[in-house]
């Protein structure tokens, strides 16, 4: 009997694949996120870490806030439960920070596990393309030249 890539039970979906989803004011841990996802059926793991960085448009940046809505971890499972319904992830995790920041600091973290790493690059690019266009977090930035502005994510 010829076996199909989805006979092995590591490559279904896991039981309860969401093992991390939150918003939070304090630093975000690449190990943290990391060890969240990790899985023996899984052979592909993709991170995708979010940071601050010195410009955006040509104007130098030199810090910014990240502000959220109420609904904002709900719309993160809401995300999450869409993505492991589409793909066959074993595990998943994403944190967002808000609060103030500066240039360097981490200000997002997502990561996917999946049987085969075609698959976790897919999910995780799709995971936090749809975190950054649905999730309600707004981004505060305070401009080098004095000025700001504010950028939603939804």
């Amino acid at each position: 009997m010829a076996r199909t890539q989805h006979d092995h039970p590591g490559e279904q979906a896991a039981q309860d694949p969401i093992k991390l989803l939150a918003i939070r004011e304090t630093p975000l841990s690449l190990d943290e996120v990391f060890k969240a996802v990790g899985d023996d059926a899984a052979g592909g793991t993709a991170l995708f870490v979010g940071t601050v960085r010195n410009h955006d448009g040509g104007a130098g940046v030199d810090r910014l806030g990240y502000s959220c809505h109420p609904t904002a971890e709900a719309e993160m499972r809401r995300i999450a439960e869409k993505i492991v319904a589409a793909y066959p992830v074993r595990a998943l995790a994403a944190v967002h920070r808000i609060g103030d920041l500066t240039v360097g600091d981490l200000a997002v973290v997502v990561a996917v596990s999946c049987p085969h790493r075609g698959e976790a690059f897919e999910a995780c690019r799709r995971l936090i393309d749809d975190l950054k266009h649905e999730v309600p977090i707004w981004k505060h930035q305070e401009f080098s030249d004095g000025t700001e502005e504010w950028v939603g994510a939804c």
